[in-house]
């Protein structure tokens, strides 16, 4: 081997670095239109069965039931928006008239009830906290300081909004235009095997997304009965929300759980701990409690086994090393990504014994 023949190796690999930098540096950069593709690709995703539904059931022209299809989705999120917005400029306005030394009386009194109630202090140690005032360093003046700016991003992101719901149109109008663009990287002798791994990949995820909605669907509406029943202020967001930290596996039902514990304990601040606030509290748990029982034993084995194929514990280990690996992002985007890469070593490697295993039943 020349002393030529080695430099234009290093040459080579530098090249070849530079230029792996280059277009990491280059992805970073446009990390926010990748973002808006992502959401265009799952809501589409989302959208394909209605515009199937639409050109096959109803025969309606492609472009008309994309249209429509999309109309509907922008229904739903702007159903979304005008549900929380007003709700936010509300409870900031509220926030901003309280009278803060009566809210500091309130949160004091109900932990004074609550470790009177478990017997968790003696007297001297409750009269020592009645005396410390331990809320009165803390600013309650940032809450609606808090939602003000959330209203404003929420107003900032509406130029995001119309990028994915454009991308979204285009990606249900011309299904074909992303395959065409993956198609040139591909030689022609695997363009029909990557064809059919695109359209099966593309119906089980829209499954898979579908799926979720009606998972968020059957929570949100578990919850909002139960915190209705039981007189919770604003139910209807706090059902909303902790039926989507649903989404985040495993991680996000204890967050709900325990963001719909606080509010229901802080929704009667001053009434009486034993008498009200806890009986109240108990109940909406157990409601809680019920919901998630439905998800996991009906919703979830539902979606996996229907859409994805794939095994529970081997749904668990991926999600786990998604978390692992891309923390929240990736136990989020775990199963759809495992659900592709698969479908593509069906494809492409199905006679290795491995792949074969983990792809019986696609």
């Amino acid at each position: 081997m020349t002393a030529k023949t080695i430099s234009e190796g290093i040459l080579r690999a530098l090249a070849v670095i530079v230029g792996i930098l280059l277009l990491g540096y280059f992805l970073y950069q446009i990390s926010s239109v990748l973002t808006y593709i992502a959401i265009a690709a799952v809501i589409s995703l989302i959208g394909r069965p209605i515009v199937l539904f639409l050109r096959r059931k109803l025969k309606f022209n492609n472009t008309i039931a994309v249209i429509v299809t999309m109309l509907l989705l922008i229904g739903i999120i702007a159903g979304i928006i005008a549900l929380f917005i007003p709700l936010l400029v509300k409870q900031g306005q509220n926030l901003s008239l309280l009278n803060m030394e009566a809210l500091q009386g309130n949160f004091e009194n109900l932990y004074l009830q609550i470790i009177e109630y478990f017997d968790l202090s003696s007297a001297e140690i409750e009269e020592s906290i009645k005396n410390s005032k331990l809320l009165a360093n803390f600013d309650f003046g940032f809450i609606p300081n808090f939602l003000n700016s959330l209203v404003g991003i929420l107003g900032s992101l509406s130029i995001g909004l119309f990028s994915v719901l454009f991308i979204a149109f285009f990606f249900l109008k011309d299904s074909k235009l992303f395959e065409d663009g993956l198609m040139v990287f591909v030689p022609d002798s695997k363009e029909t095997r990557l064809q059919k791994s695109i359209n099966t990949i593309k119906d089980l995820l829209s499954r898979y997304f579908v799926g979720l909605v009606f998972q968020i669907l059957i929570l949100f509406v578990i919850y909002s009965i139960v915190l209705f029943i039981f007189g919770i202020e604003n139910a209807i967001v706090i059902a909303f929300l902790c039926a989507l930290l649903n989404l985040i596996p495993y991680v996000g039902p204890i967050i709900g759980g325990a963001l719909m514990l606080v509010l229901s304990m802080t929704s009667n601040l001053g009434a009486d701990f034993s008498s009200v606030i806890l009986p109240k509290t108990s109940y909406v748990m157990i409601g809680f409690v019920i919901g998630q029982l439905v998800d996991n034993f009906f919703s979830q084995p539902y979606i996996f086994s229907n859409s994805v194929k794939s095994h529970p514990l081997e749904i668990f280990l991926v999600i786990i090393i998604g978390g692992l690996l891309f923390g929240v992002t990736g136990m989020i985007i775990a199963v759809p990504g495992y659900t592709a890469i698969k479908v593509i070593l069906k494809e492409f490697l199905s006679e290795n014994k491995i792949v074969k295993s983990l792809t019986k039943n696609l």
